[in-house]
């Protein structure tokens, strides 16, 4: 079987426009925007609105994971594998 690991792995220029404008996002702008979810759907739920709370409540894990998105970006973007060694 043939081994298909990319040796020497680019990004496109999309791709790289991409990492550049989110790395300028502080991490923690998406921490308090899952946490403001959760509070608001929190309230959501106290309040009687029980189908706008879990719709609001699954934005939680999209923010995080944007938020991981974000870290990774910072630290092993585009940028590092693009430097000489």
């Amino acid at each position: 079987m043939e081994n298909l690991e990319n040796k020497n792995p680019q990004e496109g220029e999309t791709t790289k426009k991409i990492e550049d404008k989110t790395a300028q996002i502080p991490s923690k702008v998406y921490l308090c925007a899952a946490i403001t979810a959760m509070v608001g759907a929190a309230a959501l739920k106290c309040v009687g609105h029980k189908h706008t709370a879990l719709f609001v409540g699954q934005w939680v894990a999209p923010f995080l994971l944007f938020g991981i998105y974000n870290k990774i970006v910072k630290t092993q973007g585009h940028d590092q594998q693009d430097q000489p060694s």
